[in-house]
């Protein structure tokens, strides 16, 4: 009898959680049909952050900029710094005092030409020849070959030191624009450590 009973409990419960959860159910989807609601958001902060776009204006700064100019002699997280100037000076002492730190390895190697492939041949050429597809198509000038020919800051490109190398990377040279934003520092120094193989051919 009392089986009987508990089976019985357990089937009305079961009906009448069944029940209300299709009462549940047909209530939220009745409802004004001439909206276009979509009901209820999840999360309706993650569509509207709080935070600010860099671009946005914002009233908490006096000059009402978002994104604001580090302090002086701050350095970012993750950023190396490079105390060599852009200029003629600051690439005969860079040639001088920076010395790649990186140990010639045949996997640095094998990097630094799979990065010189993809971001210095198209002008610099497959072999550093100065024969890459944009100078091929006359969209520009061809560089110097790095075996053969002469620096426009003089000097022959063969003896070009691991410091000259980095300088040009990092600040560009002439029609060569800056690779700083595309290449790592350590990325840099793996194509140096390419180039000069290149100067050999």
């Amino acid at each position: 009898m009392k089986g009987n009973m508990l089976v019985m409990n357990k089937t009305r419960l079961f009906g009448t959680t069944c029940f209300a959860i299709a009462f549940a159910a047909i209530v939220s989807s009745c409802g004004d049909k001439t909206t276009r609601s979509t009901g209820w958001e999840f999360s309706r902060n993650m569509y509207d952050p709080i935070g600010y776009n860099p671009d946005q204006p914002n009233k908490n700064f006096t000059n009402g900029q978002t994104a604001q100019t580090p302090p002086d002699g701050t350095t970012p997280v993750g950023f190396e710094r490079f105390d060599y100037p852009n200029t003629l000076e600051g690439y005969e002492a860079a040639s001088v005092n920076v010395h790649n730190p990186l140990a010639r390895s045949e996997k640095n190697l094998k990097e630094g030409a799979h990065l010189f492939q993809a971001f210095c041949s198209p002008c610099h050429g497959p072999e550093g020849h100065g024969d890459g597809t944009i100078v091929n198509m006359e969209k520009f000038p061809p560089p110097p070959s790095y075996a053969t020919g002469n620096s426009s800051r003089g000097g022959l490109m063969k003896d070009l030191t691991d410091g000259k190398i980095y300088h040009t990377i990092t600040y560009g040279l002439n029609l060569m624009g800056s690779h700083a934003s595309q290449l790592s520092p350590e990325e840099r120094w793996k194509v140096v450590m390419y180039v000069h193989e290149l100067q050999k051919k």
